[in-house]
């Protein structure tokens, strides 16, 4: 490997939305996520809703076409 062209690698703590916090690699000290292992419906088998409104629901909202 050359030299002087490659990042820096961390030991990072990964914080989750849910407040669940874990330990990986990565090149940033810290990441933030919105949906983890365990708040994912997939690994959980609980039905989360998460509130994302579409393209056309946004376009409503912002010109109130509703």
């Amino acid at each position: 490997m050359k030299k002087g062209i490659h990042p820096e690698y961390h030991e990072a703590t990964v914080k989750c939305a849910c407040g669940n916090t874990f330990k990986t690699g990565s090149t940033k000290e810290e990441l933030r996520v919105e949906i983890c292992s365990e708040c994912h419906p997939f690994f959980t088998g609980r039905q989360k809703f998460v509130e994302r409104g579409g393209r056309v629901e946004k376009f409503k909202k912002k010109y109130g076409m509703d």
